[in-house]
């Protein structure tokens, strides 16, 4: 009888056809710490360049299970009297015999609407994806499988392509909400076994659709604030949604549950000190899975650095060296 490894090998290879198309986005509890992993518009929202990293590790107990890294940093500055936002993320994750690597840069313009800012980006960066073929083991004593398949790969592989995605992104003083499309392009990564077409294998990044939208609501004559949100993703053939609500104090402190449908419940802490943030997440599956799985967590850290976008800086450094 195959072990729990070999299945869930199975059913990763079982993506891998000559022609795949898979939605690749990790999915991540605190989604409102890093939305532009998500939405190339929600970048430069504040004077600060904004850095976040954490990582996410899905599904404890169960072998080869997803592991992702994420890192993104954010700024805004003006150019030609404009304020527009930049920034850069990096995704890497971990899932049964495959890696996928993202990397891209973005840019977004900005605008005044309404009691608002607009903000309307751009992400462009390249997709990269690898599969461990010399770990394959297929059984060869059923009749369902065969031990040596031409359509799945005994080597290593992988193969880089380009990917561009999309978003707007609307913030008032008491909320914000944003549209996003990711992989617009599809990109289809070509990797081969021996560096020829002779024996070629695809990989497509599917498109992938967001909303996401929060406030935050102030809780008269206290240090408390409510601050809700919701993050809607889907391809058309698979839609997920997960509503979050958070109650934080005196700005410095919060806690929160969230519930992910048909997959999790999650129980959130985070705090803020000066500059600097760490959050945590705990989910626990309402699936058949946490028979199998006692969970996933996820880590962020994070640090603001304030920056003066006027035209003298009010905020001079000095070198160590002449303080």
């Amino acid at each position: 009888m195959m072990s729990r490894r070999c299945v869930a090998a199975l059913m990763l290879l079982a993506m891998l056809t000559v022609d795949a198309s898979a939605q690749v986005d990790a999915g991540f509890t605190q989604y409102f710490e890093v939305p532009s992993y998500y939405n190339p518009a929600a970048i430069g929202l504040t004077d600060y360049l904004r850095i976040r990293g954490g990582s996410r590790l899905q599904w404890m107990g169960i072998p080869k299970a997803p592991k992702t890294f994420l890192a993104n940093a954010d700024m805004p500055v003006k150019l030609f009297g404009k304020r527009i936002g930049v920034g850069m993320v990096m995704q890497q994750e971990s899932m049964g015999l495959y890696n996928n690597l993202t990397l891209g840069v973005m840019g977004a313009y900005k605008f005044k609407l309404l009691k608002g800012e607009m903000s309307v980006g751009l992400r462009v960066g390249l997709f990269d994806e690898s599969f461990k073929g010399s770990e394959v083991v297929l059984p060869d004593d059923n009749d369902y499988h065969q031990g040596a398949d031409d359509a799945i790969p005994t080597t290593d592989v992988h193969g880089t392509a380009f990917d561009i995605s999309l978003g707007a992104y609307y913030r008032h003083r008491l909320f914000w909400a944003g549209v996003s499309a990711t992989h617009i392009n599809q990109p289809t990564v070509k990797m081969s076994t021996d560096g020829t077409e002779a024996k070629q294998y695809e990989f497509k990044a599917g498109c992938g659709f967001y909303f996401m939208a929060g406030g935050n609501i102030p809780i008269k004559n206290t240090l408390f604030e409510v601050q809700p949100s919701m993050l809607v993703k889907t391809d058309f053939t698979f839609t997920t949604a997960e509503i979050t609500a958070r109650l934080l104090y005196n700005r410095f402190i919060y806690g929160g549950l969230a519930y992910r449908y048909n997959d999790a419940v999650s129980l959130l802490l985070g705090a803020y000190y000066k500059n600097f943030f760490v959050g945590y997440s705990y989910d626990y599956p309402t699936t058949d899975i946490a028979k199998a799985s006692s969970g996933s967590h996820e880590i962020w850290l994070g640090y603001s650095l304030k920056l003066d976008l006027g035209e003298k800086n009010k905020h001079r450094h000095k070198s160590i060296r002449i303080m």
